[in-house]
């Protein structure tokens, strides 16, 4: 059904034809009520309470009307922590997200990685009183000889069928077949919840087996929907962003894409071969990508027209609706008698008493702090926020392993800001001001329900981190002014500082590493002069770096890990560990601690884009001799740094 018959209409009735508009939300991430948990305040640009409007505007305009949800919507804030930690729900108690849902009247969703951080059977649990049905093609209880020997966790694709209304009124069967997919790294990512229990397989090839089956099953229309983003052309296996390939599977519809927290249509994905972002299309098959926490509601809107039993497709729009514009754009539309109610007050009174509860529990205090505790400058060697991560998992590690073979072997400790600018927006850093301390600060330093844990790695392995961590960075012209310090592809998550160790970074040197990990020339190497205890670091010699179950299990494929390298892996969550090490050496006072130095030549500068509460931490970073160039169109503050002394 992707070709358009334009001619085909012509000769057809108008009024027989079909308005569908297909909508998604994704990568929620239990962002339900308007609200910015990490700074205590409202935040109006994100949450399904607000963006239920939007989606309650969408349905009144257009007669025929499918919702779906593309995955990760059960972790990242204090609220899913809250229900996944804190309060065991009772039988027969909704989770708030799939209370909501059910509110909404989603017709489908599929999984994303997220939603297996807190184990299988806490996922099993707040899916059981879902009234929607959960597809997932490539997740699996067993994998089979091929894909359709699987057994899966739930279902791979399932029928909708619906009588939709045309143009004159009058009622068609339609039949939509749901297909959904996730990045088979779960198996890695989440290997301590899954090992043994889950498997997965490649995405592409899932979908290209279950369709022809959806199709002699009667699926008029195929939507895929996929956790995973837009990136490379060609299909390589297990690849993570692969909407792509996926799109040019035969028989495929309709993709709604996420994962990667971008929005798609934009200009972003302008240059990419396939790519039509005047038509929202890529290699001809409709995409929409709807951003992330709610920010964006996406529409694919569909002409379809019956003839001969079979549907076609006459014309589509692809769109998103932003929060941030809902008050100028997007007009309530005059109500009807007949019309169905507004569901967004139910949704609103759903999320009220999980907000007020998280809040409660938020602001219990915990310690105290001398030290302001933020990620603005953490690129530039100046973080608190990951220097206390370093230190709790350091004196963890270290008690933990004093009776263990590893006890004489020195420890380095590995920790990266998990919010610093990014994709997440110009409010996404961490930022804790001096004073007391609540269960709140642990949560805006450290977002993900990782546990500690620890690998051998040799001084080799450990130079790999250094080199994957420093393709963050863009190359820098010697004495060219104002380029761009970051590799804006790169994410934040991924840059391992390692504290325990001295080196510089040579920002004029290419990246030995690509963003994703993709080794793109052994020979390049950017870090330099790697110290331990003030002597050259040895290659050959072993050490035990300290960081998290997500990394030590091989997420962002760093050296030595996996788990053959592992040495230890403690049950408690990092968040929990950090509160222990707060109140144990309250009030913090940290003395600064810069591990990595920028090198570049002389008449350099370079733009850092951080948050504009940077202003009043600038003497953090007086060596680079700071400029402020004022605050761009996404609202990060530019700085100018300068390389004249380093």
């Amino acid at each position: 059904m992707k070709q358009h018959l334009s001619s085909f209409a012509r000769s057809q009735e108008v009024s027989a034809a079909v308005d569908l508009r297909i909508m998604e939300t994704t990568d929620l991430h239990v962002h339900l009520h308007p609200y910015d948990y990490y700074a205590d305040c409202p935040n109006p640009d994100l949450g399904l309470a607000r963006l239920s409007e939007l989606i309650d505007i969408a349905r009144q305009q257009v007669p025929n009307c499918l919702l779906f949800d593309n995955g990760d919507f059960l972790q990242g804030t204090p609220v899913g922590d809250f229900f996944a930690y804190d309060r065991s729900m009772r039988a027969g108690e909704v989770h708030p997200v799939i209370a909501a849902m059910n509110a909404l009247r989603y017709d489908a969703i599929t999984l994303g990685n997220h939603e297996f951080n807190y184990g299988l059977e806490f996922l099993m649990r707040s899916m059981s009183l879902a009234k929607f049905p959960t597809v997932s093609a490539n997740i699996l209880r067993k994998a089979g000889a091929v894909p359709r020997k699987d057994t899966h966790l739930f279902r791979p694709y399932r029928l909708l069928r619906r009588d939709v209304t045309d143009r004159a009124g009058q009622q068609r069967a339609l039949c939509i077949g749901v297909i959904g997919v996730a990045p088979a790294q779960i198996a890695i990512w989440e290997r301590q919840h899954l090992d043994g229990r889950v498997q997965t397989r490649d995405m592409v090839d899932a979908v290209s087996a279950w369709v022809p089956e959806m199709r002699e099953a009667g699926a008029d229309l195929i939507v895929v929907l996929a956790h995973s983003g837009i990136g490379e052309s060609r299909h390589t296996e297990n690849m993570e962003n692969a909407v792509i390939p996926l799109a040019r599977i035969d028989g495929v519809d309709l993709i709604l894409s996420g994962h990667s927290h971008q929005v798609f249509p934009s200009p972003l994905f302008a240059k990419i071969p396939g790519v039509n972002i005047e038509r929202g299309t890529i290699w001809g098959t409709p995409t929409v990508m709807s951003g992330f926490f709610g920010s964006h509601l996406g529409l694919i809107d569909m002409t379809l027209l019956q003839d001969g039993g079979k549907w076609h497709v006459l014309d589509t729009h692809v769109s998103t609706r932003a929060l941030r514009d809902a008050s100028l754009h997007f007009a309530q539309p005059v109500q009807k008698e007949s019309t169905s109610p507004i569901l967004s007050p139910a949704v609103r009174k759903i999320v009220a008493s999980a907000h007020d509860a998280v809040l409660e529990k938020i602001r219990q205090p915990i310690g105290a702090t001398d030290t302001a505790i933020n990620s603005f400058f953490a690129f530039l060697g100046h973080s608190a926020a990951t220097q206390l991560v370093a230190q709790a998992q350091k004196e963890f590690v270290a008690e933990h392993l004093e009776d263990s073979a590893h006890k004489d072997l020195p420890l380095l400790s590995a920790a990266s800001p998990p919010k610093v600018g990014g994709l997440g927006g110009a409010r996404n850093f961490t930022n804790i001001a001096t004073g007391l301390l609540t269960l709140r600060s642990l949560a805006d330093l450290y977002v993900f329900p990782n546990r500690v844990a620890a690998c051998r790695l040799t001084g080799a392995e450990i130079l790999l981190w250094l080199e994957r961590s420093a393709s963050a960075f863009g190359q820098l012209k010697p004495g060219q002014p104002d380029q761009a310090l970051m590799n804006p592809s790169f994410p934040g998550y991924n840059f391992e500082i390692i504290y325990g160790l001295d080196y510089a970074i040579d920002l004029t040197a290419p990246a030995r590493f690509a963003a994703d990990g993709t080794e793109i020339d052994p020979t390049f190497s950017r870090v330099r002069n790697v110290t331990w205890n003030g002597a050259p670091l040895d290659v050959n010699a072993e050490f035990i770096l300290c960081t998290n179950s997500f990394r030590a299990q091989g997420a962002g494929g760093f050296a030595g890990t996996g788990p053959e390298g592992i040495v230890m892996e403690h049950p408690a969550i990092t968040r929990d560990i950090l509160s222990n090490y707060v109140s144990a050496h309250s009030p913090l006072n940290m003395a600064p601690q810069s591990p990595f130095r920028l090198t570049c030549a002389a008449g350099t500068t370079a733009i850092l884009r951080t948050s504009v509460a940077a202003h009043a931490h600038l003497d953090k970073i007086a060596e680079f001799s700071p400029k402020m160039l004022g605050v761009d169109k996404d609202g990060f503050m530019r700085i100018q740094v300068s390389f004249d002394t380093h």
